[in-house]
C-alpha cells in the first residue's frame, strides 16, 4: 500500500531521481569510500590562493544537508582578510593557553600527545581560508518574530560534515579547531549571541612537505552492526 502525502504539504515538484545499474552503485561507493579515506587533518597550511568559486561551490553544498523541519538552522562565516585572522588566531591562542595549562585533564592531554597538538595555532592566519560554523537557535520571519529551530547542533553538524567531504572533493586540506569557548567568534564576526559557534574550518592547500600522524582508522566491524532480516545474497564489498 502506498503511502499518502500529508494533507499540510502544499507545493510539492517531482524527485529528480537516477537509479543506477547494481555496478554502477558499487563503482561510485567504492570510489567515493577512496576519495574520503585518503582526507587527512592538516596542521601545516600553504598560504597559496584558492579560488573563490571553488570554496563558494563547497558552501553551497554543505547547505544542501537535511535539517529538522528545513529550518536550515545554520551560518557559515567565510574569513580570508589577513587582520580578522589573525585577530581569531589571537583569541583562541588565549583560549587554548588556559585549555592546557589549566581547564584540560591529564587523560584529555595524554589522548592529544601523539597527535602532537599545543597551544599554537599558526593554521589560523596561514591557511587562505577559516570557516566558521554558527549554530542558530531561532529564525525571524517576515514580521520579526522567531520561530524556533528544531534539532538544530545535529542539523548545523550535517551540513559541516557535508562541506567537509566537499572540500575534500575539490582537492583541498581541512582543519576542524574548536576552541573552548568560542564565544569570541560571535564578537569578532558580528554575530547575534544566539548564535552559538561549533567549529572553526581551515582550509586550503597543505604545505608541501606536510608530515601527519601515523594512525589508524576503525575497521568497518569494529564501528557497524548489522541487523537483517535476511543473509546478504552477496558477500560485502571490501572497504579500505
Amino acid at each position: 500500500m502506498t503511502e499518502k502525502t500529508p494533507n499540510t504539504i502544499r507545493n510539492t515538484i517531482e524527485l529528480a531521481f537516477e537509479e543506477l545499474s547494481t555496478e554502477e552503485m558499487k563503482t561510485r561507493a567504492l570510489d567515493f569510500n577512496t576519495l574520503l579515506q585518503k582526507r587527512r587533518t592538516v596542521r601545516d597550511f600553504s598560504p597559496r590562493k584558492v579560488p573563490r568559486e571553488v570554496i563558494d561551490a563547497c558552501l553551497t553544498a554543505g547547505g544542501s544537508a537535511p535539517s529538522g523541519a528545513h529550518r536550515q538552522p545554520w551560518h557559515f562565516a567565510l574569513i580570508s582578510d589577513p587582520s580578522i585572522k589573525r585577530e581569531i588566531r589571537s583569541a583562541a591562542e588565549i583560549e587554548e593557553k588556559e585549555f592546557y595549562e589549566k581547564r584540560a585533564p591529564q587523560d584529555w592531554l595524554d589522548a592529544l600527545a601523539p597527535l602532537g597538538t599545543d597551544s599554537s595555532k599558526p593554521f589560523l592566519e596561514h591557511a587562505p581560508f577559516l570557516i566558521v560554523i554558527f549554530a542558530q537557535k531561532f529564525k525571524l520571519d517576515a514580521l520579526g518574530n522567531r520561530q524556533k529551530n528544531y534539532y538544530v547542533t545535529e542539523s548545523a553538524s550535517i551540513a559541516t560534515g557535508l562541506l567537509i567531504a566537499a572540500l575534500h572533493n575539490a582537492g583541498l586540506a581541512t582543519l576542524t579547531h574548536t576552541p573552548s569557548p568560542m564565544k569570541f567568534l560571535n564578537t569578532i564576526l558580528g554575530r547575534p549571541v544566539t548564535e552559538k559557534p561549533l567549529m572553526v574550518i581551515v582550509t586550503g592547500y597543505p604545505e608541501k612537505g606536510t608530515r601527519i600522524p601515523d594512525i589508524q582508522r576503525k575497521a568497518l566491524n569494529e564501528f557497524v552492526s548489522v541487523h537483517e532480516e535476511w543473509p546478504a545474497i552477496e558477500a560485502p564489498m571490501k572497504l579500505l
